[in-house]
């Protein structure tokens, strides 16, 4: 298959994904049985043998809440063959942001409630204030953080469950 060929069938598939998420919900999980540990795994595969996604894909999703109280659900997928044909240097920059225990402990308080420059200076071992705000950009730049309204700092709300994702998966 040629290479034209093959990004008119990525589009293809891709789209339909996309159709797929956007499609409402009739119920709000999937049925399972008593003693199916993997009823989500199930619900993916039914949903890619439909799309013709021969090669599989992954799924990541979460409904959480924060120590604040807010709360965040989101899912995201891709066809296997699309992740591997991707470009996988464009997350090196969001990997090494991630890359430094301090900037870690930084998201994990921001997400606590401790949204300031001047609250995460308070911290112990967290460094002098110029090196807080170096980290805080290094998060800003890469997505993982933004600024609100008075200074304050937050993790986008498109970024939590992913943020969460890669810290579960870490620990595998």
């Amino acid at each position: 298959m040629d290479l034209e060929q093959r990004v008119v069938d990525l589009e293809r598939r891709l789209a339909a994904l996309e159709q797929a998420a956007d499609r409402p919900r009739s119920a709000p999980s999937p049925e399972r049985e008593r003693g199916d540990d993997l009823w989500a795994l199930h619900g993916l595969k039914d949903q890619l043998a439909e799309l013709g996604a021969d090669n599989g894909g992954v799924l990541f999703t979460g409904a959480v809440r924060t120590p604040t109280g807010k709360r965040y659900e989101w899912q995201y997928g891709l066809a296997t063959d699309t992740v591997l044909d991707g470009d996988w240097t464009d997350a090196a920059e969001s990997f090494a942001a991630l890359g430094q225990p301090v900037r870690l402990r930084l998201l994990r308080e921001i997400l606590g409630g401790r949204c300031t420059a001047a609250e995460l200076t308070e911290l112990d071992g967290t460094g002098t204030t110029g090196q807080i705000y170096h980290h805080l950009r290094q998060l800003t730049a890469a997505g993982w953080l933004h600024t609100a309204a008075r200074g304050r700092y937050e993790v986008p709300a498109d970024r939590v469950v992913p943020l969460l994702v890669m810290l579960t998966a870490a620990g595998r």
